[in-house]
Parts: structure tokens; C-alpha cells; sequence
């Protein structure tokens, strides 16, 4: 089911399991992030929001085709704006997060959008989670159990949670997975990320919704892995040589990795590495802002959000 969107793209909506829909912001770059919408029929529940007005009301458009009532619960699988900043969007749902995740929307505020000022963001009303948890807890929307599992200490952010329906075989990672899309860890950890993704490849998922990008299956927590080993040889070899991250990154073949959006992402991810080739704690926090002018410097142009 299409539905147009602010930029013109249409978010695609896929019944994955029974009453669990997929919603999909393609191409899915950055701050066109995937939700969740999870129904029995009569009421609802969101994983994550979107990251404009226009696009968060859209998804609440499509919740309400999808179910009579508007959702009364909205996780949040990690603190940033593409993910959070429609929460306000739906008043009637109790937001659910980690509980760095609601530490962390507060802190970070209107941060995203201040890297993109041209993009109509609309009214944002930043709504932290009201309800939180330290390691794991459930929510029930009739039959359909999910289980909210926190991934840490630091991965794709320092508060990554995931959202596993063992009933269903469905798992939406958050950004913990991309899929046709650059991984980004900048905010967490090389190593953490692989570790997370080992965990996530215990659950035994069938269908795997990511936090980018179409989706998928288990083959999207090997390709992810691939690409995070090759981080990490690249950071290790970069360092041992004294190359800086911009430098290495400007000598580095993409390789099969060249068709992936968002290449520019290479040079933060590079220096989350470097960090920790150097022996700074995982999640650790780098400077963001001057990591964008970076991938500017690198790719030649600002990062680009369709959103």
C-alpha cells in the first residue's frame, strides 16, 4: 500500500506477519528511516515515528486505515530525530524507550535538524519516552507479543533497542541493521555493533525490518557484519600507519561496498575505529558537527536528506 510522502516518495507498507506492517521510507537514506505498525484489528502500536511533521502525520493516516483507534503505545529504538522527533504527533500513545533513550532525546534536542537546515522539518515537539527500562520488557497489542530488548552498551548509539516478536519471526532492528544503506556507528561502537549483531542473529528471526532500506531477511545481519569487519581491518591498518581517517578514507576502493547509499558515511565510521584502536571507551562521544563538515570535505558535497 502507497502513500505519498513529503518529498513525493511513497513510504511502503507490507503486512510481514499477521497484523505486523513494515512501513518503509524509501530510498531510505538519511533521516528516511522505517517504522513499525503493529494492529489485532482494533487497536495499535508504533515502532518509531518519522523525522518531519508531513511525514509523521502520514504515518498516523496510515496507522488509522490500519486499525480503528489511534496507536496507544510508540516505542522508540533509539534517541535519534528521524526516529523520535514525530512522536508528538500521537498524544494518545504512551512512548516506550531505554532509558538513556529518554536522557538522550532531551539532550540532544533539535540537534539533527540544525545539520540540515533546509528541510522543511515542520513543527517538532521533541517528547521524550514516558515510560522506560533498563534491559528488556514486553508490550501486548492483543495476540501480538513484543519483546523490547535493550542492545549494549554502545552500538549504533549508546541506547539501541530492538523490538522481537518470537510468535511472528519478525524482528525491526532500529539502525542497528541497514539494508542498501551505509551502517553508521559514529554515536556507538565498531565492536559493539558486532557483538549486537550476534545477538540479533541468536533470536532467530525470519523477517528482518531494519532501520533503512527494504526489507529483509537474516542475510541482512551478514551483510551488515561484512561491512563493520571491514571497518575495523581498514581503522587497525590506517592506524598502525599514521594515515588520518580523511586521508585513508580518500584512499580507500570501495569495493562492494560502492553502491551502498550514503558512502560518505565511511569517514565518521573510520573514526569511531580509530577510537577505539586508540583505547577509547565504546560510545564515547565524537564531534559530531565537525564529523559532518568532514563528509563534506570528503565526498565533495553535504550529506543529502530527502527527508
Amino acid at each position: 500500500m502507497p502513500t505519498a510522502t513529503a518529498q513525493g516518495q511513497a513510504a511502503t507498507v507490507t503486512e510481514v506477519a499477521d497484523g505486523v506492517h513494515a512501513y518503509v521510507q524509501p530510498p531510505g537514506g538519511w533521516c528516511l528511516n522505517n517504522a513499525g505498525i503493529l494492529t489485532d484489528g482494533g487497536h495499535s502500536a508504533l515502532v518509531d515515528t518519522a523525522a518531519t511533521e508531513s511525514r509523521a502525520r502520514q504515518l498516523r493516516r496510515t496507522a488509522l486505515a490500519l486499525a480503528p483507534h489511534p496507536p496507544r503505545a510508540l516505542v522508540n529504538t533509539h534517541f535519534h530525530g528521524d526516529h523520535t522527533y514525530g512522536n508528538s504527533v500521537f498524544p494518545e500513545a504512551l512512548t516506550i524507550g531505554h532509558e538513556r533513550t529518554r536522557t538522550m532525546v532531551r539532550e540532544a534536542g533539535l540537534h539533527m535538524a540544525g545539520l540540515w537546515p533546509d528541510v522543511h522539518w515542520g513543527h517538532i515537539d521533541i517528547t521524550p519516552p514516558e515510560l522506560t527500562f533498563r534491559d528488556r520488557t514486553t508490550l501486548h497489542v492483543g495476540s501480538i507479543r513484543a519483546e523490547l530488548i535493550h542492545i549494549g552498551p554502545a552500538a549504533h548509539t549508546t541506547d539501541d533497542t530492538v523490538v522481537w516478536l518470537p510468535d511472528h519471526g519478525v524482528l525491526f532492528t532500529g539502525d542497528l541493521v541497514m539494508n542498501g544503506v551505509t551502517p553508521f556507528c559514529v554515536m556507538g561502537s565498531v565492536a559493539g555493533s558486532l557483538r549486537a549483531l550476534d545477538r540479533l542473529r541468536a533470536l532467530g528471526a525470519d523477517t528482518v525490518v531494519p532501520g533503512h532500506g527494504p526489507v529483509g531477511g537474516p542475510e541482512l545481519l551478514d551483510a551488515n557484519e561484512a561491512y563493520l569487519r571491514w571497518i575495523r581491518q581498514l581503522a587497525e591498518e590506517g592506524t598502525a600507519a599514521g594515515a588520518t581517517p580523511l586521508d585513508l578514507a580518500r584512499a580507500t576502493d570501495l569495493g562492494p561496498y560502492a553502491d551502498l547509499l550514503d558512502t560518505e558515511r565511511l569517514l565518521p565510521n573510520l573514526h569511531r575505529g580509530y577510537a577505539e584502536e586508540q583505547g577509547l571507551p565504546e560510545g564515547s562521544p565524537l564531534d559530531v558537527g565537525a564529523l559532518f563538515a568532514e563528509m563534506t570535505a570528503y565526498h565533495g558535497r553535504p550529506p543529502e536528506c530527502l527527508a
